[in-house]
């Protein structure tokens, strides 16, 4: 293991050896924050229903998020072809923003019922932002140069498009994806938590009010993993997209 793969690890390690120290030692009361191992136990214990609660939620989280891309695809692209698009939609986009996710979803869940929609609707609105402004700065940031000289050869619209400015933009692109990702899993729980009959979010719900915190930190524990797996998917995504990357770090 690499030395910049062991201090980050040893580092988690070292804070679950205290954490685990301090509830044994009756510093912090089990009732108010579980020791580790009883984390892991109340996992073990629940994993069936665990697993089922986490379907809902990564279902809910994917659909949100594929449409959340596509519709940040779009709007990035429309606003970079029309100047007076970007300087209408630009503070709309970014006042969606400013309303709170935990204000939004009783709305959605009022105006489209305690199916899958709300949460798929929730998540397209957490989730299509960071792709849409990270896109459209790429595009923005394309050498001008390269464009004149896409124009001298006669290149077309389309043509420009997607020999210069998508690979350009291809490093925001994925790092506004990688933000959304994270973002498809809170806004799916949060939805969750006002109304469902399935998910993590109902589940953390449920234990919350039998004052089960073993079970409240086990799907805690379940959102990050999820998180993180959406994030390393993303990973490999732009390994297979973006092929002078994986140049890049065989140079390196």
């Amino acid at each position: 293991m690499k030395r910049h793969h062991i201090i980050p690890v040893a580092t988690v390690a070292g804070l679950l050896v205290l954490w685990e120290l301090a509830c044994r030692g009756g510093l912090v009361p089990a009732f108010l924050l579980p020791a580790p191992t009883q984390v892991v136990a109340a996992l073990v214990r629940d994993a069936a229903l665990i697993a089922s609660h986490s379907a809902t939620t990564l279902i809910e989280a994917l659909a949100g998020l594929v449409v959340g891309v596509i519709l940040g695809f779009v709007l990035a692209c429309v606003m970079d072809r029309f100047e007076v698009v970007a300087q209408a939609l630009s503070p709309l986009i970014t006042l969606s923003q400013t309303v709170p996710t935990i204000a939004i979803a009783p709305l959605l869940v009022l105006w489209l019922g305690y199916g899958l929609l709300p949460k798929v609707v929730l998540v397209v609105l957490t989730t299509f932002f960071p792709v849409a402004i990270s896109l459209y700065a790429g595009f923005s940031s394309v050498d001008r140069y390269q464009l004149n000289l896409m124009r001298t050869m006669g290149a077309t619209t389309a043509q420009t498009f997607w020999h210069v400015k998508l690979p350009a933009a291809a490093d925001q692109f994925f790092s506004g994806l990688k933000i959304s990702a994270t973002y498809a899993i809170v806004g799916a729980v949060i939805a969750e938590w006002l109304g469902g009959f399935s998910g993590l979010g109902v589940y953390m719900t449920r234990v919350r009010k039998s004052f089960s915190y073993d079970r409240m930190f086990a799907s805690i524990l379940v959102i990050s993993a999820l998180s993180l797996l959406l994030m390393r998917a993303v990973d490999v995504l732009e390994y297979l997209c973006v092929p002078w990357k994986r140049v890049e770090r065989k140079q390196k």
